[in-house]
């Protein structure tokens, strides 16, 4: 085994060409590109999509239900026994 230290000379090199990479295929652009996207939205997920703007409270059902409280015409015979159905439904 020989070491250089670092004042060793190397010999001169051959010079070579810069490398060339093979020509790729030609390709007809146009047939692969000039083509347009489309999407299809089915009337499912549209409606789906409109959902989400539609508010989690409803003000004016708020508003009108307080002021039915208020003036005491809420609760009538007619809403508690549908309330009443439906809890006993959930429960059996």
């Amino acid at each position: 085994m020989h070491i250089n230290g670092p004042t060793a000379v190397h010999p001169a090199q051959s010079i070579r060409g810069p490398h060339h990479a093979p020509q790729a295929p030609t390709v007809d652009s146009r047939s692969q590109f000039d083509t347009v996207d489309e999407l299809d939205i089915s009337h499912e997920a549209d409606f789906a999509s409109q959902v989400k703007d539609i508010p989690d409270i409803r003000a004016d059902r708020v508003a009108q239900i307080k002021a039915q409280i208020a003036d005491g015409s809420y609760l009538t015979d007619e809403k508690l026994d549908l309330a009443m159905e439906r809890l006993l439904d959930e429960i059996g």
